[in-house]
């Protein structure tokens, strides 16, 4: 128990340190953009009075480093700033859309494991034969597959041949309208999936592969015990423990890969919301949603790695 609270405090004292460089590497890339937040806020018409007067009442006279520090004092308080001449509040737009990012990248997430998990066990069981052989080929070609390029496949087929699933259109809430949001999500959650499906499956094979070869499995098997029993009580359990480590990395690809799967779906998320920004010459809006972004990638990873330590016993003991 001592060392795992030991790995868990050092995780912990990580993430304040990890943040604060994210928050220095994405203020200090903004601050090269050639755009001026006073001609953004103020309109075009605005004159050079009060342009000078918003950049001193903003703080954008001031050094680098100091524009950081009030930026991080604005991010304790959940301000990243406001975005064209109405001054509409980044945050509240970043609140509305990172919520559609976080649906999308768990949809997608959930049909990776499932896809994994099944064509992985089955590679396992039928080791070197030809159903291992076709899942491989499958397994690679996934592998070398653009999301991007696949969700255009799938808007081919399924909305402009068969017309059976939407690529466009308003996304209904889940608790109003189900059905309609589970259509409008399901080709860009598998667009987001298959890559990571291709991934994953390899590695569950290979745990599963490994788990089959020790002797308890023979053991138990010699023993009387079913072999289905065999594999559903303890080796899937056991071989489950490697693939976490591997799905905690590509929560972080569904989130990243979710922004450009979102612009090409048109769903209201932070893909749609920092096209916008980069449309419309809107640094904060553009900071925000990549701080968001890259903060969330940090946070989910370590959450994995900490239930990775806290479920395999073997780290835990060492």
């Amino acid at each position: 128990m001592s060392n795992t609270l030991r790995l868990i405090g050092r995780r912990l004292i990580q993430l304040p340190l990890m943040i604060l460089g994210i928050t220095f590497l994405v203020f200090f890339v903004m601050s090269f953009s050639q755009v001026d937040p006073a001609i953004t806020a103020l309109g075009e018409g605005a004159s050079i009075e009060d342009r000078e007067r918003y950049r001193e009442e903003h703080g954008l006279n001031e050094p680098l480093f100091v524009r950081y520090v009030i930026f991080l004092a604005g991010l304790v308080r959940l301000d990243f700033g406001t975005y064209t001449a109405r001054q509409l509040p980044v945050g509240d737009a970043v609140a509305s859309a990172f919520p559609v990012t976080l649906q999308l990248t768990f949809l997608g997430l959930f049909i990776a494991i499932i896809g994994a998990t099944l064509l992985g066990v089955a590679a396992a069981l039928y080791r070197d034969r030809w159903p291992d052989q076709v899942i491989r080929v499958l397994s690679v070609g996934s592998l070398s597959m653009p999301s991007f390029w696949l969700a255009v496949l799938l808007i081919q087929l399924f909305t402009l041949q068969l017309g059976l699933l939407p690529a466009s259109g308003p996304l209904p809430p889940f608790t109003e309208d189900p059905a309609g949001w589970l259509a409008r999500m399901t080709l860009p959650a598998i667009s987001l999936a298959v890559p990571v499906i291709g991934q994953l499956s390899r590695v569950v094979r290979t745990a599963m592969v490994e788990e089959l070869d020790r002797d308890y499995v023979r053991t138990a098997i010699g023993a009387g015990v079913p072999r289905p029993v065999v594999i559903a009580r303890n080796v899937f359990r056991n071989a489950l423990i490697t693939p976490v480590t591997v799905l905690g990395l590509r929560v972080g690809y569904l989130i990243g890969g979710a922004v450009v799967i979102e612009i090409i779906f048109a769903l209201p998320g932070m893909g749609t919301l920092i096209l916008q920004g980069i449309t419309n010459n809107e640094p904060n809006l553009v900071q925000g949603v990549t701080l968001t972004v890259a903060l969330a990638f940090v946070v989910i990873n370590i959450i994995v790695d900490l239930l990775y330590v806290l479920i395999n016993p073997r780290i835990r003991s060492v």
